[in-house]
């Protein structure tokens, strides 16, 4: 894998995919990879592949690979298609940046991991944030006591997505589809990163102890959540619980707030910028750099690297994306507690109260329910909608 640049086939070119066609162009014009093929039922257009010549598409990626030799597939379709996609790409040979979240289930995920084994190839699991020297930062931070004891992990995310989002694709919003498992909610897509990076701050990624606890609702008419929080436990007992909606007032950056007994430190994980907070001292931030993942793997190719994100370390991630596909239906968010208007943009609902009780959880580690969302009571007596084996990540 000396062979420079590196070629790479592209699955999946539109809508987040296109985000993976401009950081190829980038890597490109380094020289380190070249963009070889393009897989997708929407073949692009000259323009779109203005600065990447003689790049074949197709619709089969088998024969695409075949026909273009591409060394690492970028794997970036619907997550139902993540499986049989990725055992394709390494029949063929080729290594994987494969985008969260990596399978739609548990069984699928084991599945996954014993394919890129037996195949002897690299697989890298795309959560950028992962990627970032600030969760190693916050880490250090709370290993040094900077904190004091560590009591616990709460996430908040606050996210503005009008009924467009949901009209995207068929499988948006969705729990399955034709039977196949899809499980497109706010906690296991958008908000993934929330989860696993959480998760990695604790040293937990490879999986949890005891229940998974779930709060799971829809203000949009679909069949999975837009707002949700989950709360699990660490082997030491320390909470981790991530509560976020799609329908806010603001889109904010979301953040994972790190709670200790001598003060607190705050992630904003899509910024890189770590903000530590102790009484009677003058607050610290810093923003620290991030290595992009394609370029990390081809530097694990070349040995130069270990991979950041290989799939064992998303096993606790998926631990919580099964729970999330095995409970019972998220709960509609009743008319009367939603503000709609709708404009050029789509459908926009905005749920009551919704930002500051996402950011109540933060502070809280608390459920919805604990924090009194009006919206949330009818949960807060139903067992059988709450706590879920943390089974199916597998460590």
């Amino acid at each position: 894998m000396r062979e420079t640049p590196v070629p790479v086939v592209l699955a999946g070119a539109h809508g987040h995919g296109r985000s993976h066609l401009r950081n190829v162009g980038a890597l490109a014009e380094e020289g380190l990879v070249r963009l070889v093929g393009v897989c997708d039922r929407v073949p692009l257009s000259a323009d779109e592949l203005a600065g990447h010549p003689q790049v074949r598409q197709d619709t089969d990626l088998a024969r695409l690979l075949r026909h273009t030799g591409g060394a690492v597939t970028i794997l970036c379709t619907p997550i139902h298609t993540h499986l049989p996609l990725a055992r394709t790409a390494l029949d063929q040979g080729s290594h994987l940046l494969l985008e969260k979240p990596p399978t739609a289930t548990a069984e699928e995920f084991h599945a996954l991991r014993a394919a890129v084994d037996a195949s002897g190839l690299a697989c890298q699991i795309g959560f950028q944030s992962l990627g970032s020297e600030a969760v190693g930062a916050v880490r250090s931070l709370i290993a040094d006591g900077a904190i004091g004891e560590l009591r616990g992990i709460g996430g908040a995310g606050t996210w503005v997505r009008t009924s467009r989002y949901y009209e995207r694709a068929e499988w948006a919003g969705r729990r399955s589809l034709g039977g196949t498992d899809v499980v497109d909610g706010a906690l296991t897509n958008p908000f993934a990163h929330a989860v696993a990076t959480a998760l990695a701050v604790a040293g937990v990624q490879r999986g949890t102890a005891g229940e998974i606890e779930l709060e799971l609702f829809h203000a949009h008419p679909i069949e999975s959540d837009d707002t949700s929080c989950v709360r699990l436990h660490t082997p030491a007992g320390v909470p981790i619980s991530i509560a976020v909606t799609l329908v806010a007032a603001t889109s904010r950056p979301p953040r994972l707030v790190i709670h200790g007994d001598a003060g607190r430190i705050t992630l904003f994980y899509t910024l890189d910028e770590v903000r530590l907070e102790r009484p009677g001292r003058t607050p610290e931030s810093t923003v620290h750099p991030r290595t992009d993942l394609l370029r990390n793997l081809v530097g694990h190719l070349r040995g130069e690297a270990p991979l950041l994100v290989p799939p064992e370390d998303t096993a606790g991630f998926t631990a919580v994306l099964d729970a999330v596909r095995r409970a019972p239906d998220p709960l509609p968010i009743p008319a009367a507690m939603q503000r709609v208007t709708e404009d050029d943009e789509g459908v926009h609902r905005v749920v009551e109260g919704v930002d500051d009780l996402v950011a109540l959880s933060a502070e809280r580690t608390a459920l919805f329910s604990e924090v009194a969302a009006p919206w949330a009571r009818s949960a807060a007596g139903t067992g059988e909608r709450r706590a879920f084996a943390a089974e199916g990540g597998g460590g």
